[in-house]
């Protein structure tokens, strides 16, 4: 997830598997996740590239867990 996603990812840097970035796409599945601000910058900050939306899902619901 940076502010300037790539595409091609062939792997996902958090988990290693093959995903597709859709964002070059106009469509990708990980826009219909809600992610703050915040964690948005942890993101970026930790990873250089997209994360598959199995990841982006597993973060967004640790983050609400830990909000509750």
């Amino acid at each position: 997830m940076s502010s300037q996603p790539s595409s091609d990812n062939s792997a996902c840097p958090r988990c290693g598997q093959p995903f597709h970035c859709g964002v070059a796409d106009a469509r990708c599945d990980c826009f219909d996740l809600k992610l703050t601000p915040i964690l948005r910058e942890q993101l970026a900050a930790q990873y250089s590239s997209c994360l598959c939306v199995r990841c982006l899902k597993q973060i967004t619901d640790q983050a609400a867990a830990a909000q509750q």
